[in-house]
């Protein structure tokens, strides 16, 4: 069920990187395509099950029980960012990688939805979902998927600028009032 609920998410983006892209940043040509994204998602699944070995940590009761209820309530509560982030975009959303952004065509700026407190809901979801999934499975996969997060600044910072060149004046505006990863207050 999780699978196809992933799958429905992720279909309009994958197909909107069929189309030529509007505006782009970094190298274009390594912007995901549908194959793109099927080599990867086959890669993940495979590194995922060849490293879903248990870390050698074993807390006791009482921290197993912190880890289990915090780590759950960061995974939810990350995914459910994530999630409210994909849907806001909604046509605006198109797969991106760490070296290139390309932005859908007649991409508008998304200013709505958790998007009114950070500029990054989606990839700051994702870590909160890898550091509870970290806690409650405590596996070398789950540690690798937190020690990746910080490509996330690295895409976070390319898709900045790419939306700076884009909109300029509105932009500046928006990047002011709104943080990138943490709301305000």
């Amino acid at each position: 069920m999780l699978a196809l609920g992933a799958a429905a998410l992720a279909a309009p983006g994958i197909i909107s990187s069929t189309r030529s892209g509007g505006p782009a940043v970094g190298h274009p040509e390594l912007v995901f395509t549908p194959a793109r994204l099927l080599f990867l998602a086959l890669g993940w699944v495979g590194m995922v099950a060849v490293a879903w070995r248990p870390l050698p940590v074993r807390p006791g009761p009482r921290v197993r029980a912190a880890l289990l209820v915090g780590g759950f309530l960061a995974y939810v509560s990350g995914f459910a960012v994530a999630i409210a982030g994909r849907l806001a975009l909604g046509r605006s959303y198109r797969p991106s990688s760490t070296l290139g952004v390309a932005l859908e065509p007649g991409h508008q700026l998304v200013t709505h939805g958790p998007y009114r407190l950070v500029r990054h809901p989606m990839y700051l979801g994702l870590a909160f979902a890898a550091l509870g999934a970290l806690a409650v499975y405590r596996t070398w996969s789950t540690l690798l998927f937190v020690l990746l997060t910080p490509v996330l600044v690295l895409r976070a910072q390319r898709e900045d600028l790419l939306l700076a060149q884009t909109y300029s004046e509105t932009w500046q505006r928006y990047a002011e009032r709104v943080p990138g990863w943490f709301p305000k207050g």
